[in-house]
This record gives structure tokens, sequence and C-alpha cells, in this order.
């Protein structure tokens, strides 16, 4: 179902096979489609998502990638055309330095974590989404998402580049300065007042925490050539 250029679209219909949204990006309700490619092969060596994962992401970077002078963006286009439709960056976009670093592009990652990073430090701390072309937030608020901080993990493990470490620190400082509370940590309604919210989710504890650990933990203590982590961190081992 895949368009002729090689794009999935956001929404389709189950029951026709039709698109009921053309809409292509690797932000939420299409990222673990691309992540899921790759690990899948990884994990059960399944040489149909390797296949996929390739076709995929060929596309991705040839329809998709947007190079600008604030950086390596992946926006939102037709999936018909290629056309951009928005400049949207999104807090789950950041996951996918993660996966193309555990594909072996370590450049690419580092470029488009670098993007992400810039997002994290323009504000203080990570909105929900913005505008790239001009840094405006079209989201203000904070959740306590995981996926730049991920993102940071696997670049260090691969690349053992100590600015990931650097990055890893003010991740740190940033959440104890604007998200600890009496008990746990309070998402934000909006990172530019700083204004807490009354919730933390349980992906805070099992994904956010969870990287910031292995990020400054011994490189032995995972091995990611056996381990494979799903969507929500947990560990699978790959058994080949």
């Amino acid at each position: 179902r895949r368009s002729p250029i090689g794009l999935v679209g956001s929404r389709i219909n189950v029951e026709t096979g039709e698109w009921v949204d053309s809409s292509s990006h690797i932000s939420g309700g299409i990222d673990s489609y691309y992540e899921y490619l790759f690990k899948c092969a990884r994990l059960f060596y399944d040489v149909d998502c390797y296949s996929m994962w390739h076709a995929s992401i060929n596309a991705l970077n040839d329809h998709i990638a947007h190079e600008t002078p604030t950086g390596l963006w992946y926006p939102v286009v037709d999936m018909y055309t290629g056309k951009q439709t928005e400049d949207y960056f999104g807090a789950l976009d950041a996951f996918f330095p993660a996966v193309l670093a555990l594909s072996g592009d370590t450049a690419r990652a580092a470029r488009f974590e670098n993007s992400c990073y810039k997002v994290w430090t323009t504000f203080g701390i990570e909105p929900e989404g913005i505008h790239y072309d001009s840094m405006k937030i079209i989201y203000p608020g904070y959740p306590l998402r995981p996926e730049v901080i991920e993102s940071a993990y696997y670049l260090y493990y691969f690349t053992h580049d100590q600015k990931y470490l650097a990055m890893g620190r003010v991740f740190l400082r940033s959440l104890e300065k604007y998200c600890r509370a009496d008990v746990g940590y309070a998402s934000l309604k909006d990172v530019r007042t700083g204004e807490k919210a009354d919730e933390m989710e349980s992906f805070f504890l099992a994904e956010t925490l969870k990287y910031l650990y292995l990020l400054f933990a011994p490189p032995e203590t995972l091995d990611l050539t056996t381990t494979v982590f799903n969507t929500e961190a947990h560990p699978i081992r790959n058994t080949w």
C-alpha cells in the first residue's frame, strides 16, 4: 500500500486499503513502524524486514529528510509527491537518531540528534512540537519524554563521543531544574512558563530514567549487538 515513491501515510482504511490521511513523516502514528522494521530484522534475523527497512529508509532519506540552516529535519510531506506540507518537528521524532545509529548510519544520526538537542537547549527543555524553520513552539508541553535521551545513549554507545555524555548532563540538569517535585517528577504544561502538571507518565521510569542510567553506566552494562529494546525500552535478548 505504500506510494510509488516508497512512502506510507498516516491513516489507512483497513477494510478498503485506501489511505485516509496521505501525510507522511516519522512522528507519532508512524514512528514505531520504522523502528520495528529494523528492530524486527535485527532481533529475528528476518530478511523480509531487512528488505522493507532498506526500501523505507531510502524513501525517507530521498523524499523527507530536509537539510536547512537550522539542521537536519524530517518534516511532513505528501506520500505521493514528496512535497513538504509542514515544517513540523515533534518530540517523538527524536527516536530516529537511535534507529539510524543502530542501523550503522551514525553520521546521519549525529546530524539529526544535533537538531533534536538544539530544540531542547533553545527552550531549556523540550517542547512537544515546533516549527523548525522559525523555531516557534506549536505544542508547549513536556510530558517527560525519553526519545532524545535514548538517541544520545545509542550514539554514545556506537561512537564513544564524549559530547553525548555532555548532552546527558544537560538533560539531567533540566529534569532536576524544571520537573522535580516533592514526590517524583512532573510533566510540564508549558516549557515557556515552567508550569507543572499533576502527572508523571510511567514511561518516565521505564524509558527516560533507564536511558539516562545507561548513558552513564559502564559500556559493558548492556550489549546492543545481542539485546534489542522494544519501543517502550523493554530489553529482548537476541538468541541467534
